[in-house]
């Protein structure tokens, strides 16, 4: 039972659909794992042990019946707890919905269903996805299985670590300025934003909308194309949701190749603040391209230095306006109601109580931003910036097929390191943000581990909007190689917990 946990989740729907074993065992072995390890790990809020073995049992009895199964019927997967789920609990981290039981599920945990993807339960993340470390969780922090000490990434570092701890073969997470690539690089494992729009955002809880992006999150390339499937597709419950064909990911996964392909380095993404260890596993990686048979080519996007300083000033802006639903008076908590107060005090205790540092912090600055006087001058400046960026990934397609990076400048950091250093955190996501002003799609997948630390290292790559499958060919063929050249997956090195 307990080598299920280390199955692809494609491997373990094969043996699902071939009668080898059944799903009920695949979940009762992924919910043993959870009771043996979570303790220690955190990466779960609320795990579901009732409706995933009726989920489980539900797959089973399709086969008996003689019913063709999904390409990932029976796999249990994690749920990052920002998508409504009906009948269980979405917290997004926060006391201000601890507790809250949505009424009804999202688009996309409509599509986990129907493809009898079985959903173990939701997991731990920064409070409304606002951090880098799963350090600002109203409910403690999640811990990285590769060392207890250091923290997963974030906001998704929940959804991360129960793939790399071998409690889940599949996760979802979302990705508003990387949280769904840079949880995945400290932590060994891939992790895709699709486009932006390609996979609906109706049911997840609203971070900043413009840049709010869910996608899948797995242990191989080929398991992330495979649940990129499940979940993409237009939707017309959500007004941003791009009707058009879903790219073929599955395919360019399953025949990755990068010979005459054109890979961009992009000079912005180096220089100060990058770990020793981080720079020679990329350089490493563009070398492995080379090997490949794709031309490498430098060049330069000048206005991705400003990235950072436009993100922090559309992102807080957006929550601020996003964040005025949760008042105390409709959902949720709710502080002070004991007759005597205004609607208006009782908003304010609320908020005061229910909202953590993080989560108070960017509202405060998106509210300056935008405030009479001032939205020209730092909001409407921030988008014009945005508009540079967009114009830069252009110019750069124009030239080569994808773009590679660092997908962080450092490997996991300790626990509490950055907690009083709010610019050091923000510095996690400085290869992630642009890509996600600009809406493209981007991967991050394990390229090593650093030489002075033996932590993993993620490599990025980033395609053109609606080309999310070139960022499958090229994951796929770097996997291959590293496999190749060191033949056995890197996970299979991290801490026995």
């Amino acid at each position: 039972m307990a080598d299920l946990n280390k199955l692809t989740a494609s491997g373990i729907a094969e043996k699902i659909a071939s009668g080898e074993v059944t799903a009920a065992e695949v979940t009762e072995a992924h919910l043993a794992r959870i009771e043996a390890v979570d303790e220690k790990v955190h990466a779960f809020l609320h795990v579901d042990r009732e409706g995933a073995l009726a989920q489980a049992r539900a797959v089973d009895d399709k086969r008996a019946r003689g019913e063709e199964l999904g390409p990932l019927a029976g796999v249990p997967l994690a749920l990052k707890d920002i998508f409504t789920t009906k009948g269980i609990p979405t917290t997004v981290g926060s006391k201000i919905l601890e507790g809250w039981i949505p009424p009804y599920d999202a688009t996309l945990v409509t599509r986990l269903k129907d493809a009898d993807v079985v959903i173990l339960g939701k997991t731990n993340m920064d409070e409304f996805a606002m951090g880098s470390s799963t350090e600002n969780s109203a409910f403690g922090p999640t811990n990285n299985p590769w060392d207890l000490t250091r923290i997963p990434g974030g906001s998704g570092g929940g959804s991360s670590a129960s793939l790399a701890s071998f409690q889940a073969a599949l996760a979802i997470g979302t990705d508003t300025g990387g949280s769904i690539r840079q949880p995945a690089a400290v932590t060994g494992t891939v992790g895709v934003k699709p486009t932006y729009g390609g996979v609906s955002r109706y049911g997840m809880v609203a971070f900043s909308s413009s840049l709010d992006q869910g996608g899948p999150c797995a242990r191989t390339v080929l398991d992330a194309a495979l649940l990129h499937e499940v979940i993409a597709g237009h939707d017309p419950l959500d007004s941003t949701s791009i009707d058009a064909p879903v790219p073929p990911v599955v395919e360019a996964a399953r025949n990755g190749s990068v010979r005459g392909m054109r890979i961009g380095v992009v000079k912005e993404f180096s220089g100060e603040g990058y770990q020793a260890g981080v720079v020679q596993r990329f350089n490493e990686s563009v070398e492995l391209l080379r090997e490949l048979g794709a031309e490498v080519v430098e060049l330069s996007c000048p206005s991705f230095d400003k990235a950072l300083a436009a993100y922090y000033l559309i992102a807080p802006s957006e929550c601020s306006s996003n964040l005025a639903r949760f008042d105390g008076l409709r959902y949720g908590l709710r502080v002070g109601d004991d007759g005597s107060r205004s609607a208006e005090d009782v908003t304010a205790l609320t908020r005061a109580e229910g909202f953590g540092a993080e989560v108070k912090r960017r509202i405060m600055l998106g509210t300056y931003a935008l405030s009479s006087g001032y939205y020209d001058a730092y909001y409407g400046s921030a988008q014009k910036v945005r508009t540079l960026i967009t114009q830069d990934f252009q110019r750069a397609f124009e030239q080569v097929d994808v773009l590679v990076s660092p997908t962080t400048p450092t490997t996991a950091f300790p626990i509490g390191e950055r907690v009083d250093d709010p610019m050091a955190m923000y510095l996690a996501d400085l290869c992630t943000i642009p890509a996600n002003l600009a809406g493209n799609a981007a991967m991050s997948l394990p390229c090593g581990l650093a030489p002075e630390d033996g932590l993993p290292v993620g490599l990025q790559i980033i395609a053109p909007a609606l080309a999310d499958d070139r960022l499958y060919k090229v994951g796929a063929a770097v996997e291959a190689a590293f496999v190749d050249k060191w033949g056995h997956p890197l996970l299979e090195e991290a801490q026995s917990l």
